[in-house]
């Protein structure tokens, strides 16, 4: 498995797995699966903000997972932090995609001169939390039934890595 830069090449592989975590998971709050325009201007937001989009490829070059940095929020004094994403192909979870995709992605942001990453996480996905504390990230906060999705109230946990 290696991780390296995402290419537009790859954002048909990038949606159809984040597009999986829509429609199954509550990985996301997004409820509609985006189309392959909305994906390319996520990643065009990204490449022009120099934010690293990584993906983990496979034999064959296929895309196993894919992991980025996002804005946290568009204020400038919020410049120095942003918030990450790590999704897998359903197929591939569970065989430590994750974890070779966010050190990569830690040291991007380092890199980058960050100060802190954020994870907003399902406070159920203990698979997700499990990772992130490896590498440090620690619990800052809890916020209570405020995502509604699948018919039900979900709670999301916030970690965060200074660096």
């Amino acid at each position: 498995m290696k991780v390296r830069a995402a290419t537009e090449a790859d954002l048909p592989a990038i949606l159809a797995i984040y597009n999986h975590a829509v429609v199954h998971s509550t990985c996301t709050a997004d409820y509609q699966p985006q189309t392959l325009a909305q994906r390319r201007q996520w990643f065009d937001v990204r490449v022009q903000a120099k934010l690293p989009v990584l993906v983990a490829v496979g034999e064959g070059g296929v895309v196993a997972g894919w992991a980025s940095l996002n804005p946290f929020k568009e204020r400038a004094g919020y410049r120095f932090t942003v918030e990450n994403s790590v999704y897998i192909h359903p197929e591939r979870r569970g065989q430590g995609i994750g974890k070779l995709l966010l050190e990569p992605l830690i040291a991007e942001a380092r890199a980058l001169g960050m100060h802190v990453i954020i994870a907003g996480i399902d406070s159920e996905n203990a698979a997700s939390i499990r990772l992130h504390e490896r590498f440090g990230f620690r619990n800052v906060g809890h916020l209570p039934q405020v995502i509604y999705k699948f018919d039900r109230w979900l709670d999301v946990v916030y970690l965060q890595l200074s660096m």
